[in-house]
């Protein structure tokens, strides 16, 4: 089957379906697998992710295991041994708060000869939620509003998490010592830093009171007094812990290469332009637009047909009251920048099967989009200005809806140039 066959949107999901495929877990331990310890294998984790991390760690370690995992509202999945809890995101909620002191007392009480599996994704930093000392739920959950509405990057975002909380920041794994520890990662961040990939409970990093105090001013979110007394208060040295390892499974770039794989099977010539993409969705949605346009017109940066693949993690700055994601809204932007040209679509995708806090992955569409929307009476800028991507896609039977994946390796795009 060739390119020459298929719709617009039949090569868009095929190649975003290829990226998803190469994200889940399911195979990734057999090659980071440690010895068996003289005594007992905890597994605990937090993200999106992790209930399909455990699920698959469970089949390929082979030997007993015990533990506890927390993952958001409908990512729950069977586990033969391990126990699976689920919290709300992006707000925390009590039982994510229950469930992380469950999982901290449980690397408090690891011995010397036992080892902890910690199973880390996109998510962890809102579903393993315990406030430092001084602070509230109720605290903690007002400040992941402010975060989530400020426009900030998820890296200034995990900053300012680690340091309210008493888990993160590799406050779990100084729990976790003496015993040894091996965690496995699935990035859902740019440049998959694994402080950064749920806040870093496992990663040991030195607390910079200064740093955060000034990324939350600038960044808009207020700093009561309350807060920067904890924010002071609440430090870490940092210090490297031994018989600890780090093993990343699964990446954005894994799912952007298993796209232009797919992209080639197809007879397209794919460009990845990016694993790491940030900054305002509409915003980068233009630039993308730009690229594209010299791509129909002038065959660069690759001849027609071709596909323009990124990653990354943009952002959307909330000004209006509409259902909309970031990967919408930067699809709508990009509609609307490319105004209907001839020849080009695309798909944009939140690879856990949730943007935003609907019940789409995402949207896609070709050049007949303005076309049909002005038919409908549908104004796109008013959407756009709006924050409401979804209900303008979910309009023209746009929406991709694919229910929540289990994995989570953060946004994937594709423009399609024929």
């Amino acid at each position: 089957m060739t390119s020459a066959t298929l719709s617009d949107r039949d090569i868009l999901l095929a190649l975003f379906d290829a990226g998803l495929a190469a994200a889940l877990p399911e195979g990734k331990f057999k090659d980071h697998l440690p010895a068996p310890p003289k005594g007992r294998t905890i597994v605990i984790g937090a993200g999106k992710a992790s209930a399909r991390m455990a699920r698959a760690f469970e089949e390929e370690w082979g030997h007993p295991c015990e533990g506890l995992i927390v993952t958001r509202y409908g990512h729950g999945c069977e586990t033969r041994h391990i126990e699976i809890v689920e919290a709300s995101h992006p707000v925390p909620d009590q039982a994510g708060l229950d469930a992380a002191r469950r999982i901290l007392e449980l690397a408090k009480g690891a011995g010397p000869d036992d080892l902890v599996v910690c199973l880390m994704s996109g998510g962890a930093s809102s579903l393993l939620t315990m406030p430092a000392e001084g602070l509230t739920l109720a605290d903690k959950q007002a400040l992941n509003g402010a975060l989530l509405k400020s426009g900030a990057p998820i890296g200034v975002m995990n900053q300012v998490r680690k340091s309210l909380s008493a888990i993160k920041g590799g406050r779990l794994a100084a729990a976790i010592a003496p015993a040894r520890a091996v965690t496995y990662l699935i990035s859902d961040v740019p440049g998959d830093d694994p402080g950064t990939i749920g806040s870093g409970p496992t990663i040991p990093e030195a607390s910079d009171p200064e740093g955060v105090l000034g990324l939350m001013r600038a960044w808009g979110i207020e700093v009561t007094d309350k807060l920067e007394q904890v924010i002071r208060a609440n430090t870490v040295p940092g210090d490297a812990l031994p018989g600890q390892e780090v093993h990343m499974i699964a990446t954005p770039l894994m799912a952007l290469k298993a796209a232009e794989a797919k992209a080639r099977e197809l007879g397209i010539t794919p460009l990845i332009l990016g694993d790491a993409i940030e900054g305002e969705a509409r915003e980068a949605a233009i630039v993308f637009a730009g690229i594209a346009n010299c791509t129909a017109s002038h065959g660069l940066p690759a001849a027609a047909p071709c596909v323009l693949l990124s990653g990354g993690e943009t952002t959307v700055t909330v000004r209006g009251k509409g259902r909309g994601g970031r990967s919408v809204e930067f699809l709508l932007a990009l509609a609307i920048a490319l105004k209907g040209r001839a020849g080009i679509s695309a798909v944009s995708c939140d690879t856990d099967g949730v943007d935003g806090t609907e019940d789409n992955a995402g949207a896609w569409f070709d050049a007949a989009i303005l076309e049909e929307a002005a038919a409908r009476g549908l104004k796109p800028a008013d959407f756009l200005a709006n924050n409401d991507g979804y209900s303008f896609f979910s309009a023209l039977d746009r929406l991709v809806i694919t229910g929540p994946t289990l994995t989570n390796v953060n946004d994937f795009r594709a423009i399609l140039v024929r």
